[in-house]
């Protein structure tokens, strides 16, 4: 059955600029961008649900179906940004100053769904996100479920449960592209899926130190599920193997590390991960050079 829900941001809010970074690559069997607006496939704690966001003049308009449905629409001011206040957000660069005005109506999302966010995000942990993205297909075509009401002829998969996801064997996630130690850290972690989803009614210092107490998830991981699932917009992806050298060299025009690129951020409090999203959509990045290399596998494994 559909449900409706509609929300009048108070101001205005850039749909595909806030709901894009929700999409977990080309081919991502939970999401759509149709000329009819956004459609997503999630599980949520009550249920799996097919959402349809679209602009109608000054609102935006959502119908769900299946039994997530009433839980992800009571989540509607949320996820188009009602956490996210861009009040005080001063551009101290030349780059961001003419980039502003293009993001002054992107708001940072916050779905709630801290543990979905978190499967996908560990799934990103020191591979490049062609691989992780192939991975994440796999599984949630292989363990999801078709999509509530529409969702399903429209191609869209919903994920599995935060059990399910835990249940997945050992050689299924391998199968996937999933190397142990990541899998691991995945169903460690859903053995404790009600503590996640706690998270999002916590403050964000409260909700990033629990997530950080999880065995395998360092600041790159809690940083990357917060500003998706909390609406964090002062999370920069620190430990990124590419946000660094792009946003040091978008500013100063030489590749730093994390450090130089806390230091350029550092003014941007609390908008930190606002201003990293403007300064890498609105400069160059750094110019790529011979083939496309995987990450590599000695990395730290607090993530």
């Amino acid at each position: 059955m559909e449900r409706t829900r509609a929300h009048r941001p108070p101001s205005p809010v850039d749909l595909d600029l806030s709901l894009g970074t929700l999409v977990r690559g080309r081919g991502d069997p939970t999401s759509s961008r149709r000329s009819d607006g956004w459609w997503f496939a999630w599980h949520t704690p009550q249920g799996p649900t097919t959402l349809h966001l679209r602009p109608e003049g000054e609102q935006v308009a959502a119908s769900a179906w299946g039994s997530g449905g009433d839980w992800m629409l009571d989540r509607l001011p949320d996820l188009l940004g009602a956490r996210d206040d861009v009040s005080g957000f001063v551009p101290h660069h030349e780059l961001v100053a003419r980039a502003w005005p293009r993001y002054a109506a992107w708001r940072v999302p916050a779905t709630g769904l801290v543990a979905q966010s978190l499967v996908c995000s560990v799934l990103e942990q020191r591979v490049t996100g062609r691989e992780a993205f192939t991975s994440q297909r796999r599984l949630v075509r292989r363990f999801g479920e078709p999509a509530p009401g529409p969702g399903a002829a429209l191609g869209l998969v919903c994920p599995p449960s935060s059990a399910d996801w835990a249940r997945i064997p050992s050689w299924e996630w391998l199968r996937a592209g999933v190397d142990a130690s990541r899998s691991r850290v995945v169903v460690t972690a859903l053995r404790s899926a009600g503590r996640l989803d706690e998270c999002a009614g916590l403050p964000l210092e409260a909700a990033r130190a629990r997530l950080r107490s999880l065995p395998g998830v360092g600041v790159w991981t809690t940083a990357e599920v917060t500003q998706r699932a909390l609406g964090d917009a002062d999370s920069p992806s620190y430990g990124d193997y590419h946000v660094a050298r792009n946003v040091t060299y978008n500013l100063t025009g030489e590749i730093g590390d994390d450090d130089a690129m806390a230091a350029l951020l550092a003014p941007y409090a609390p908008h930190r991960y606002r201003a990293q999203r403007i300064i890498e959509g609105a400069g160059p990045g750094v110019p790529r050079r011979g083939p496309r290399r995987s990450l590599p596998t000695h990395l730290p494994t607090r993530w």
